[in-house]
């Protein structure tokens, strides 16, 4: 038993952090695979199994070489110097990505709680700067409180989309997309989100010794993430091509569901948001920590004052220049990981 929580504490992070916001907006499920029409289904099974198969392999090389940061792992992909570019990079792209999340959650408070948007940044920072201090046992447990939720809100939608008329809209829906680009998707989506999942998959993988654990974590975790994507996917087809016009789609749906459930979507997204910058920041201070070897409190203390500070002001322009840039790179990241032979013992 105690095994088995143990894989479904890795499962649960594994899931919390890829799906994330993503998932509780809809916004990623309609851009990479809604979008495509029938395709979409059948993409969302081979991005299922590239978190399968590729989530098992980076946790593993991170337990097999004994990872301290994601930049142990880099270098072991593509070699001693350009490990440690890419590693810069990532450290650019993931203070740009904790300041837009930071935002988000000000913004929650303010919309939908009625907190002031500096009080709401506030609250968020202090509970991110205990929750960091106290490591991956933190980050697995609020995982494994947020994920279940997730996967209940889960349940309710695909509930309701399957006593509507037209539930089968998901297996009709045509696309002016060509198939190429359709195919090209699940390979962009998991390129992206495995390697901003470095963050947290690396040090877990450190972390969790048992290669048996890791294997079975990233099998229900990659299992769990194509559930609720193709869950999304089926509730999205549903409402096309008119829920493309909101900003937040699953919000729409949430709305249809009734007061009750919108509550519950509300808290949802803001603990995935909440979540991932816990398991980002804490991924982002181990790798500060290894190049400038001062006090992890005082390095986590700087990280989320920079992420305040640009929080202020708007990420968006920077992001616009780095998104794609990084999109680029994912891609040579996820090709140099399919690659790597597996550590010893894996199966």
């Amino acid at each position: 038993m105690k095994r088995f929580g143990k894989v479904l504490q890795v499962a649960f992070t594994y899931m919390g952090t890829v799906v994330g916001a993503g998932f509780a907006t809809g916004q990623e499920i309609l851009q990479f695979f809604t979008r495509f029409g029938y395709w979409g289904a059948l993409t969302i099974v081979l991005s299922t199994v590239l978190f399968v198969w590729l989530g098992a392999k980076m946790m593993l090389i991170a337990s097999d070489i004994s990872a301290k940061s994601y930049e142990d792992v880099n270098k072991a992909l593509f070699g001693e110097r350009f490990g440690r570019w890419v590693s810069h990079f990532m450290i650019i792209v993931l203070f740009g990505v904790n300041a837009v999340m930071l935002a988000g959650a000000g913004s929650i408070f303010n919309e939908n709680w009625n907190i002031s948007y500096q009080s709401g940044l506030l609250i968020t920072l202090v509970g991110c700067f205990f929750l960091v201090r106290k490591g991956m046992s933190a980050i697995l447990t609020i995982n494994s409180i947020v994920v279940p939720v997730m996967l209940l809100f889960t349940v309710i939608i695909i509930m309701d989309t399957i006593n509507t008329p037209g539930s089968n809209r998901w297996m009709l829906l045509t696309s002016e997309y060509s198939p190429f680009a359709a195919w090209a998707s699940p390979f962009l989506y998991a390129a992206f989100n495995l390697s901003m999942s470095q963050a947290v998959l690396v040090p877990l993988g450190a972390e969790i010794r048992d290669r048996k654990i890791i294997v079975a974590g990233a099998w229900v975790g990659g299992i769990g993430i194509g559930f609720m994507l193709l869950v999304g996917h089926i509730a999205l087809s549903l409402y096309m091509p008119g829920i493309q016009q909101f900003a937040i789609p699953m919000g729409g749906i949430a709305r249809e569901l009734g007061q009750g459930v919108q509550l519950i979507y509300v808290f949802l997204i803001f603990s995935e948001i909440f979540t991932t910058l816990v398991a980002d920041i804490y991924g982002l201070t181990l790798q500060l920590q290894e190049r400038l070897k001062v006090s992890r409190t005082l390095i986590t203390l700087a990280v989320l004052a920079v992420c305040y500070l640009a929080s202020q002001i708007g990420f968006g322009p920077l992001l616009s220049t780095l998104y794609p840039l990084f999109g680029l790179f994912s891609l040579g990241w996820l090709v140099l990981l399919m690659q790597k032979r597996p550590p010893i013992g894996q199966q």
